[in-house]
């Protein structure tokens, strides 16, 4: 019992550090900062998953970039929403460089973060680009 107790409150902290990320990744992008700037002029301490997360992210931005163009036949990477764009840079992160968490993990946080953070089609669209992409970088040992 109590070790499905712990695994729900390190759930918990997952979670929350994923969508702390996403909100530095996002505030980075609107003022146009390094996500980095952002994150070290915060009063209260950044944990460190938040901070492999958004480092993660910002070291791979390019390449990601341009998974999400290459697999987004609907919208541009400029015409979808910034927090949908955040969203997606982060679980794609995580599908490439954090192969200890499982795809349906990192899918379904991104799908529940674009839920609650953008419109109501973010959680569609979010599902089947990752989907799209996990199926190419997961099956290659990427």
């Amino acid at each position: 019992m109590s070790t499905t107790r712990n695994s729900k409150v390190g759930d918990d902290v997952r979670s929350t550090a994923r969508e702390r990320a996403v909100h530095f990744l996002y505030e980075a992008e609107s003022r146009s900062l390094p996500v980095a700037q952002i994150v070290s002029g915060q009063v209260l301490v950044v944990d460190d998953l938040v901070l492999q997360l958004t480092t993660g992210v910002a070291t791979r931005q390019i390449e990601i970039d341009e998974m999400i163009v290459e697999y987004s036949h609907t919208w541009t990477i400029q015409r979808m929403p910034a927090i949908d764009r955040n969203v997606l840079r982060l679980a794609i992160y995580e599908l490439l460089d954090r192969q200890d968490v499982p795809v349906a993990v990192i899918i379904n946080e991104a799908v529940e973060l674009a839920k609650r953070f953008s419109t109501e089609e973010s959680g569609r669209y979010v599902n089947g680009l990752l989907s799209a992409i996990a199926k190419k970088v997961r099956t290659k040992g990427v």
